[in-house]
C-alpha cells in the first residue's frame, strides 16, 4: 500500500502531529465507548506508512468520529468484524476539503459529473447546520462538534467538485462552507483550543469572501474577536470587531449591530474604560429595541442572540473592570432570560455569577452559585478553576474555602 497519503494530508491540513492525532482518537473513542482509548502514536504511525491496511473496528471508528469520513475513503479495508463503528451519521462525512474546495478525494470522485447542484443540496446542508447550531448550545466545546462542522464544510465544498452549479448556489456553498468552518472556528475558541481556532479563522475568511455572504462575514470577524479577547488581546479584538460591525449589514439590521456593540462592550472591559463600556452597552440596548425579531435571519443569530446575550455581555465587561455589583446585577437579569436549550451559555453565566459573588465578599453565596455551573465544559472548568484560586487567596482559611475544596475533592473521586 505504501504511505496513506489521504491520511497524511487530512492530519497536515488539521496541523497534527502523530501524538496530537492519537489523543484526538482516544478523545473520540471515550465519546463512542465511554471508556478511555489506546490509541499510541505507534498506532498512528502505522496507520500512516501502510503497515496497517485493515484497522480494527474501534480504530476505525475513532478515525471516521475525527476526520468525518469512513476508513474506505481515507483508502483503508473494512474491518473483517462487526467491532463498534457506531458512529452518528454526521460524523461521517466526506474527506475534508482545503479552504479553496480542492481535496484530491472530493475533486476524483466529482471528475466527469454531470449531476446539477440545486438549492435542495443546500437546504440539506442547512438542517445539518441547525443540528450543529443545536448541539452547541447544549454542550459546546467539545472536539466532536468542532470535527462535524469540520467535515460538513468539506461536503459543502464538494459539492462544487461534484456538478454543476448556478453562480448563486456556488455562493451559497461557499456560504454554507464558510457557516460550518466558522461553528468549527467557534467550537475550538469554547474549547480553548486557540491554535486550531487560528486555522479555522484563517480558512472561514477565505471562504466567507468567497460566498459574498455579508451575514457570514459578520459572523467570522465577530468570533475572531471573541478569539482575541480570551488570548488577551484587546487591541486585535476590538480590530477584528471594528470590522464586524464596519460590514453593511449592521447598517441594514439592527439586531447585527447590537450584537456588535455588546461583544464590543466585553472586549472594552480588558481595557478598563468604564464609560466606553457603559456606552457601548447603551448603544446595543437601543439598536436591539429598533430590530424587528421577526424579520428572517440566519440560524446563528436566532439561536442565541437577545437580550440576554447582551446581559452576559455586560457581565463579562464588568467582571473585567472589577464592578462586581454591577456584574452580579447582569448576571441575575441575563440568567431569568435564558431560553431552556441554552445550557452551556446557563453555565458559564452561573460561573460569572460566582466571581462576582466572591468579589463583593459573599464567600458562601458564591460557593453554592459555583456548586451549580458544574458542566463538562473547558470554559467552564477554567473558570471554577480561577474561582477556586481567588477563594483561597481572600478568605484561606474560611468554611466557605474548605467546603469548596471538600466539593472539588469529591468530584475527583467519581468514576
Amino acid at each position: 500500500m505504501g504511505v496513506n497519503l489521504v491520511l497524511k494530508a487530512r492530519m497536515d491540513e488539521l496541523g497534527v502531529t502523530q501524538e496530537e492525532f492519537a489523543a484526538r482518537m482516544n478523545d473520540a473513542l471515550a465519546q463512542i465507548t465511554g471508556r478511555p482509548g489506546d490509541v499510541t502514536d505507534r498506532t498512528v504511525r502505522n496507520l500512516l506508512s501502510g503497515s496497517t491496511r485493515r484497522p480494527i473496528g474501534r480504530t476505525c471508528a475513532a478515525l471516521e468520529m475525527v476526520l468525518g469520513c469512513s476508513v474506505e475513503d481515507l483508502g483503508f479495508e473494512s474491518p473483517r468484524s462487526a467491532a463498534p463503528r457506531e458512529v452518528d451519521p454526521l460524523q461521517r462525512r466526506t474527506f475534508m476539503t482545503s479552504a479553496t474546495g480542492t481535496a484530491a478525494a472530493a475533486l476524483a470522485s466529482g471528475l466527469g459529473s454531470t449531476k446539477r447542484i440545486g438549492r435542495s443540496d443546500v437546504a440539506r446542508l442547512e438542517d445539518k447546520f441547525a443540528a450543529i447550531i443545536d448541539q452547541d448550545h447544549k454542550y459546546g466545546g467539545l472536539i466532536s462538534i468542532e470535527t462535524r462542522a469540520s467535515a460538513l464544510a468539506g461536503e459543502a465544498l464538494s459539492l462544487l467538485q461534484r456538478g454543476s452549479t448556478s453562480q448563486r448556489v456556488r455562493s451559497s456553498l461557499y456560504a454554507a462552507a464558510a457557516s460550518f468552518t466558522s461553528s468549527a472556528l467557534w467550537a475550538a475558541i469554547d474549547g480553548r483550543r486557540f491554535n486550531e481556532a487560528q486555522r479555522y479563522l484563517d480558512r472561514a475568511s477565505t471562504l466567507a469572501a468567497m460566498s459574498g455572504d455579508a451575514a457570514i462575514q459578520f459572523r467570522i470577524w465577530s468570533h475572531a474577536g471573541s478569539l482575541y479577547r480570551h488570548l488577551g488581546r484587546p487591541i486585535d479584538a476590538l480590530a477584528a470587531n471594528d470590522v464586524a460591525r464596519g460590514l453593511p449589514i449592521t447598517r441594514r439590521d439592527p439586531l447585527f449591530a447590537s450584537l456588535g456593540h455588546a461583544r464590543h462592550a466585553a472586549i472594552l472591559g480588558l481595557t478598563h474604560d468604564a464609560v466606553a463600556v457603559e456606552r457601548a452597552i447603551g448603544t446595543a440596548r437601543a439598536a436591539y429595541g429598533r430590530a424587528d425579531l421577526g424579520e428572517r435571519r440566519p440560524t446563528w443569530m436566532t439561536a442565541f442572540f437577545g437580550q440576554a446575550e447582551i446581559e452576559s455581555l455586560a457581565l463579562t465587561a464588568h467582571l473585567a473592570l472589577g464592578n462586581y455589583a454591577q456584574a452580579e446585577a447582569h448576571a441575575h437579569r441575563g440568567i431569568s432570560l435564558l431560553r431552556p436549550h441554552m445550557v452551556r451559555s446557563r453555565a458559564i453565566a452561573t460561573a460569572r455569577l460566582a466571581h462576582a459573588q466572591l468579589g463583593q465578599g459573599d464567600l458562601e453565596p458564591a460557593v453554592a452559585t459555583a456548586a451549580g455551573a458544574r458542566i463538562a465544559h473547558p470554559r467552564v472548568a477554567r473558570m471554577l478553576d480561577d474561582f477556586g484560586t481567588k477563594l483561597r487567596t481572600v478568605a484561606p482559611n474560611s468554611r466557605a474555602a474548605r467546603s469548596w475544596d471538600e466539593q472539588t475533592a469529591d468530584r475527583k473521586d467519581l468514576p
